[in-house]
């Protein structure tokens, strides 16, 4: 299991459009990709119902977790998403 904390610089924060892109993204690997927020709550990343209901806004802090064979490379490409604005 690996993890980072990662700041939510969308000035929307994960509306649709985002959460969309960070799902689809999540998709592609392999391992469970779920991120922590607001203390102890959990959102599977794979999951836009789960994103949205996460209410995340602009300034949030989330904490990624990726548990399974390639754990590594996804958190670092849904880090370097998050960091470059989810394509907005």
């Amino acid at each position: 299991m690996v993890s980072q904390k990662v700041t939510i610089k969308n000035p929307t924060g994960l509306h649709l459009r985002p959460a969309g892109v960070l799902c689809k993204t999540a998709i592609d690997y392999c391992s469970v990709i779920t991120f922590k927020y607001g203390g102890e709550n959990i959102a599977n990343a794979k999951s836009v119902l789960s994103v949205l209901g996460a209410c995340i806004k602009c300034g949030d802090e989330i904490e990624l977790i990726c548990e399974g064979d390639d754990e590594a490379q996804a958190l670092k490409d849904m880090v370097e998403l998050i960091e470059s604005g989810l394509g907005e």
